[in-house]
């Protein structure tokens, strides 16, 4: 006897051999270039949700799903409001080390970078090195112990260890900062593992973790050549430092013998105003169209400090922006429509910890109704393959790509993670399924002014048809359907 489950996997069976005889749009790579040097320009500077350049961005997605007459779902037309944090670095800015009465200035972006969060400041203060800047005696570690910190600058690696039994809190910029400041310190330089094969270069990041914000608390990402200033006559190296704290699971802290003159100034907003930018295809089947495929990809990046330098995000991710705009026109461009409903949605706030998509998925708009898919673009241009996350938690949907890859560029790898994952995560933690549309080997400009230097076009293209097949397939299938199986 044929059980539904059997005959449901039969059809999935056929539907994937008969893939290749499915007609689709070309994938325009002008488009696609065109629309990412756009977001990446200096008119956007960077893309900071909250900011000037992130509402001309939504402006202009707004547009392109006016002119492919895709449906709004926001509170406002497209736009669907929420609030942030938000903090623009201004102008006047500079950063110098003082060394032996001699002042070495060094240079915004390739030595240093403000953290998104960091607070206003001008000062002149002693350096102290305190390891990972780690305060917890009740486990038995407190890099401070000891150490005379009173209006003086702390320096503390980025990260925290990975060797820790029991995971320390503060371990984000915000949270460290704070321990810094109760300990007496005024400011806080962050620094990259030196020992690591590939040590991090200062970047632009708005990822700050607990706590209020602090006004006039200046937070600094250096490079190791800054660092290495520093530590200049103190009798020791910060890669010797790393590799004594990490072998022997001890805090080795210590005054250096030099200064840090810096002035910075802030604009802060506990709550500012952002849109999420959503527009939907509605499905052409009069009972299917009632069940949704969700594709996003957040469009916002980290800005600009001081009139000085901007974060273009090209990769990160004007590109997934551009891929996903591509597929809703791809969709409106093809003959035969979805018979289910998609909604396109640009996140806003992804880079301080998934804001609009947490929001989305809290407050869906009464247009949409039954979510079955979430697919996220994040990332999509630079580097050699692609990845699709998700796979572990969801290999029938995972396969279901890995067919249509296999028919088509062969570059799908093998390796893939669970569910969620950026701005698939809060989908992902409502019980939705998710796949996660990444290039593999995508981050080395993360963050970065160098990041509109580096594209693979067809990589770009190929990863943009990947995504619009998949999406393609499950929206389209007449019956039985993985958009309607459970």
């Amino acid at each position: 006897m044929l059980t539904y489950i059997s005959f449901r996997k039969l059809f999935v069976l056929i539907a994937l051999i008969c893939l290749p005889g499915v007609i689709v749009p070309q994938i325009n790579k002008n488009e696609l270039y065109k629309t990412i040097q756009f977001l990446a320009s200096k008119e956007l500077d960077g893309r900071l949700a909250g900011s000037q350049g992130y509402t001309k961005a939504a402006d202009f997605i707004a547009g392109e799903l006016t002119k492919l007459n895709l449906k709004p779902a926001g509170d406002d037309k497209y736009f669907q409001k929420l609030k942030i944090e938000y903090n623009e670095i201004l102008a006047p800015e500079h950063f110098s080390a003082i060394k032996n009465g001699i002042t070495i200035p060094y240079q915004i972006g390739p030595d240093y970078v403000y953290r998104g969060f960091t607070g206003a400041g001008k000062l002149t203060a002693p350096v102290v090195f305190c390891g990972y800047g780690i305060d917890q005696p009740e486990f038995g570690y407190n890099d401070y112990a000891g150490m005379d910190v009173k209006d003086k600058v702390v320096m503390v690696f980025r990260y925290n260890p990975i060797w820790n039994v029991k995971p320390f809190i503060n371990g984000n910029p915000r949270e460290k900062a704070i321990v810094a400041a109760k300990n007496g310190a005024v400011g806080i330089l962050f620094v990259s593992f030196p020992n690591d094969p590939d040590p991090q270069k200062p970047i632009g990041s708005f990822i700050h973790g607990n706590g209020e914000q602090m006004l006039n608390f200046p937070e600094i990402h250096i490079a190791l050549n800054i660092a290495s200033d520093l530590f200049d006559g103190s009798g020791h190296t910060l890669k010797e430092l790393q590799f004594l704290i990490d072998s022997t699971k001890t805090p080795f802290s210590l005054p250096l013998n030099n200064k840090v003159d810096l002035e910075v100034h802030t604009k802060y907003q506990k709550e500012r105003e952002v849109v999420n930018v959503i527009g939907i295809l509605e499905g052409c089947d009069p009972v299917l169209k009632d069940s949704f495929l969700v594709l996003g990809a957040h469009l916002d990046h980290v800005g600009s400090q001081a009139g000085k330098i901007f974060f273009p995000g090209a990769n990160d991710n004007a590109s997934g922006d551009a891929a996903l705009l591509q597929i809703a026109r791809t969709f409106v461009h093809s003959k035969d429509g979805p018979k289910y409903s998609i909604a396109f949605v640009f996140f806003a706030g992804e880079e301080q910890g998934l804001n609009g998509s947490k929001y989305f998925v809290s407050h869906i708009p009464s247009i949409i109704h039954r979510i079955k898919y979430m697919f996220n673009f994040d990332c999509v241009r630079f580097g050699d393959s692609i990845q699709v996350n998700g796979g572990k938690s969801f290999p029938d949907l995972w396969n279901i790509c890995k067919e249509i890859d296999q028919k088509n560029d062969k570059l799908l790898v093998a390796k893939s993670g669970e569910g969620g994952g950026a701005d698939a995560d809060p989908f992902f933690q409502k019980g939705i399924k998710t796949l996660y549309f990444v290039s593999t080997n995508s981050y080395k400009h993360l963050y970065q002014i160098t990041d509109p230097e580096t594209i693979n076009k067809d990589l770009l293209v190929s990863i943009t048809k990947l995504g619009y097949k998949t999406s393609k397939y499950l929206t389209s299938t007449p019956l039985i359907s993985p958009l309607d199986s459970h």
